[in-house]
């Protein structure tokens, strides 16, 4: 938590004093309040008290009591600026923070516990700062100068206190200490139920399809009654807090009457106006209220003992993820000085993920040359889609060197290496908005897009079609994750986007997979004809897609099978001869 409110600006800081000012002020006016109880007390006890003096006092109890409201008011508006702000501030960094991150580290946190912990964790801290930066410096202050101002009452009823303190001590912290291990598991299980909520949205319609509904909503039901019965533990836990409260305030009180009306009964009588009796009297009136004081400000204190445990395991989950650096570092180059242009080369390229025991590419070399057509293919988890990922450093390699342009990428910035090329995802995505504004996606090396560079970019990957047939064109919206799209239509918009960008390099990951042959066969050949000069890396699944590839480089469990063009690999490859036949007639591949 501490690492987390290093975090507060100057400015909120200054806000936090000007809450320290006024709570100074508002304890300032709450223990005064019983002086004039006190004085008030001893005007009606005394004779020939009249009316008006009583109202005089009155007066003065009433502008103390609507001072601490204003004083209270002002305190809980700066301390929600406080907190507003550091949230503020805890949202820009864990989102710029997971901007940064490689793909192997959002594999380690998981998309639900990030999405949590940008959400339910930072709101779990802006409540505690916010109720912290008022109840955790108005309850001490507030305890101390109560006990200080009736410490030299009695030591009877300072005696009565302190146990009643004591008592109220140890059953927070027993409390606590139950609780707290349970405040550990459930952002936890947070994380779970968003994550099983999530995957059951996102394959609504495969679930629906599979009549797997119950299947489903099992699963989220155990998720749920597991949060449920951690959170009922600590429900139940807290829930002794209030009655125990309760019983030691008015425990107090019987304490303080019952003692006063001892001390009161043993004291000797005297004169009227200075009668013991009625000393005590009255400071028992105002013993009664200081040690209310005292009892409300460890309530306070309780209700910040009762937040702050789940609010600290949130802060350790925002700093987990604030302090994790990305295992991709950023280089320096811009690559403006490169020798080539438009050259990807793989020099005895090796790659492991973290968590696994065996290499997922194994000792690959191949050098792609400007306007050249370099085609991967292999059977299912063979490494295709892992080898060309290691182009813009979604991961690192383990070992050997990714060149482009002849530089190694771990040398380049990371903006400018991905500047120099388009990249088409297995599963394109697509952003709320429109067509426009998907296919102008982020930053671009060549400036501004015209549409005139949208439209040319969608004739090239055969989405013009269906964008004229729309009456509102580039400005058709787009529904979050393409919904009211076709798998052909995204994809389509997905290869625009990447050639908009006018980049030195395209990498197709399996990019054709939802075309019609004749649509697949035009793009290849659009493609050929208006992007001579891109570099071009696909991988591919059908043959016919890479059947005029200038490389074509067959993988077989990460290794380098077969490096040819397609007919030197149908002479002499059997992987790639295998996968041919699968596909095609002897008289299809003539």
């Amino acid at each position: 938590m501490l690492n987390i409110l290093k975090k507060i600006t100057g400015k909120e800081l200054r806000y936090a004093g000007i809450s320290l000012i006024f709570i100074v002020i508002q304890v300032y006016l709450d223990l005064k309040l019983p002086d004039y109880m006190s004085k008030v007390t001893k005007l009606i006890q005394e004779k020939g008290t009249t009316v008006s003096q009583i109202f005089d006092e009155g007066r003065w109890m009433i502008l103390c009591a609507f001072g601490s409201l204003v004083a209270a008011v002002i305190v809980g508006f700066f301390a929600a600026k406080v907190a507003a702000g550091l949230s503020r501030t805890l949202r820009h960094d864990v989102y710029h923070q997971v901007s940064e991150y490689s793909m192997a580290e959002i594999n380690q946190f998981s998309t639900a516990s990030l999405i949590t912990r940008s959400t339910n964790d930072i709101t779990q801290v802006q409540m505690i700062v916010a109720m912290g930066l008022q109840l955790s410096i108005k309850a001490p202050i507030t305890a101390v100068w109560a006990i200080m101002k009736i410490a030299n009452k009695s030591w009877e009823w300072t005696t009565a206190l302190g146990v009643a303190v004591l008592f109220l001590l140890v059953m927070i912290s027993i409390i606590v200490t139950l609780a707290m291990p349970r405040f550990k598991i459930i952002q936890k299980l947070t994380d779970k139920l968003n994550s099983v909520t999530r995957e059951n949205l996102t394959g609504i319609r495969v679930v629906r399809a599979y009549n797997a509904q119950k299947y489903q909503s099992d699963k989220f039901e155990k998720a749920n009654n597991d949060i449920t019965s951690t959170n009922l533990f600590i429900q139940r836990s807290m829930a002794f807090m209030m009655p125990m409260m309760s019983l030691v305030s008015s425990g107090l009180s019987v304490a303080v009457y019952l003692i006063g009306a001892t001390i009161i009964k043993a004291a000797s009588i005297g004169t009227p106006a200075n009668s013991p009796r009625i000393n005590l009297f009255s400071d028992m009136v105002v013993f009664t209220s200081y040690g209310m004081q005292v009892v409300m400000a460890f309530m306070m204190l309780t209700m910040i003992f009762i937040m702050f445990p789940r609010a600290n395991v949130s802060a350790g989950r925002i700093n987990e993820v604030i302090e994790t650096a990305s295992t991709i570092k950023n280089g320096t180059k811009d690559g403006s000085a490169a020798k080539e242009v438009g050259t990807v080369e793989f020099k005895n390229v090796y790659f492991q993920y973290a968590d696994a025991s065996e290499h997922v590419i194994e000792g690959v070399s191949f050098k792609a040359n400007k306007g050249e057509t370099v085609a991967f293919i292999g059977s299912t988890g063979s490494g295709k889609s892992t080898l060309i990922n290691l182009i813009p450093r979604y991961y690192d390699v383990t070992a050997g060197q990714v060149l482009v342009d002849g530089v190694n990428v771990k040398a380049y910035r990371e903006e400018a290496l991905h500047d120099k090329m388009g990249f088409i995802p297995q599963k394109p995505v697509m952003f709320n908005g429109t067509i426009r504004s998907n296919l102008a996606f982020g930053t671009n090396a060549h400036g501004e897009l015209t549409d005139e560079d949208l439209m040319k970019a969608a004739r090239i990957a055969q989405a013009e079609e269906f964008i004229k047939k729309n009456p509102d064109g580039l400005n058709a919206e787009v529904s979050q994750g393409g919904l009211n799209l076709s798998g052909g239509q995204k994809q389509r918009l997905a290869i625009a986007r990447a050639i908009a960008r006018k980049p030195e390099i395209l990498v197709f990951d399996d990019s054709f997979s939802a075309l019609d042959y004749r649509t697949d066969r035009i793009l290849r050949d659009t493609l050929k004809r208006e992007t001579a000069d891109t570099t071009k890396l696909i991988v591919a699944q059908r043959i016919g897609t890479i059947i005029d590839a200038d490389q074509i480089i067959v993988l077989d469990k990460g290794k380098v099978v077969g490096h040819g063009t397609h007919d030197e690999l149908m002479a002499s490859n059997e992987v790639y001869q295998e996968i041919a036949y699968s596909q095609l007639s002897k008289e299809e591949l003539a």
